[in-house]
């Protein structure tokens, strides 16, 4: 769901027809565009943002290839959507607009064609998948906005783009890993004790930590958590997860590549908060004019 990343060197196939139709835009409002990216160039644009956010904002470790192309490569790219909001009102680049907002999307059908889902690197699906044979997956990461772009709107959007690429496929359930920043157990126990006390997922949904991924998290008692205070600290887009009605394991992992400690999130589409899917499933939400 945010913010995985990218430990893995397995390469797949280029997998442009599993796409369906040609990827379009869903909608435009004002300047913006919600829309998935249509070539390779696209995918390019949105590798760039990430780069920026995760390697010159964050504390992500570039490898030598990130570090010459200034993009954030992941060979999970080839196979999965991305979702781009795309500013064409920005005079910047080459391109006349600017990507400013960004989430990659993957399939469950598509994942089992090719290598299964990027966040089983850190957590044992198996059983969860097992659990639930013929559920409609969507795999959620590499969510990031653009830093002058961090206000309300373009989450915003970036939801709604969400909302009507999960009702174009029949999307059942939203799974993926969400991030906190930081290698720390002991500075982010208050925001591990908080998910592990006020956001359990329910046994059908936990997922185990791979063994060699495992850490020595031992939570807060779950009176020692506070909250509100607790829930403030959180980072904004898990905070987001969580008001739209998402449930965590109680695992947690490390990205040390990404500098990240990542716990595992799903949302069941039948339970996500019905104010929520109303305002982000409903044109309302933003001022929109319809796609051509």
């Amino acid at each position: 769901m945010t913010l995985d990343h990218a430990p893995s060197n397995q390469a797949f196939p280029d997998r442009s027809g599993d796409r369906g139709e040609r990827a379009d835009v869903f909608e435009r409002v004002g300047s913006f565009e919600i829309r998935l990216a249509a070539s390779t160039h696209e995918v390019a644009r949105a590798q760039r943002l990430r780069f920026g956010v995760f390697y010159r904002e964050g504390s992500a470790v570039a490898d030598a290839a990130a570090t010459v192309s200034a993009r954030d490569l992941c060979p999970f790219d080839a196979v999965c959507d991305h979702l781009l909001i795309v500013d064409n009102g920005c005079s910047a680049g080459a391109e006349g607009s600017t990507v400013v907002g960004t989430y990659r999307l993957l399939r469950r059908e598509v994942a089992e064609r090719h290598g299964g889902f990027y966040s089983a690197a850190e957590f044992e699906l198996g059983p969860l998948l097992a659990r639930h044979p013929r559920l409609r997956f969507l795999e959620l990461g590499r969510s990031c906005v653009h830093p002058a772009y961090r206000g309300r709107r373009v989450i915003e959007l970036l939801w709604r783009g969400l909302w009507l690429y999960a009702r174009r496929h029949r999307v059942e359930a939203l799974i993926g890993c969400a991030s906190l920043p930081g290698l720390d157990l002991d500075i982010n126990r208050r925001a591990l004790s908080y998910l592990r006390h006020r956001a359990p997922a329910a046994p059908e949904w936990q997922v185990a930590s791979l063994p060699h991924r495992a850490t020595a998290f031992v939570p807060l008692p779950a009176e020692a958590v506070d909250p509100r205070r607790d829930l403030m600290a959180l980072p904004p887009l898990v905070k987001a997860y969580l008001r739209a009605g998402a449930h965590f394991s109680a695992d947690a992992v490390l990205d040390r590549q990404f500098g990240t400690t990542d716990v595992f999130a799903a949302m069941p589409m039948a339970e996500i908060g019905e104010r929520y899917l109303a305002h982000y499933g409903q044109p309302s939400c933003v001022s929109r004019q319809p796609a051509a």
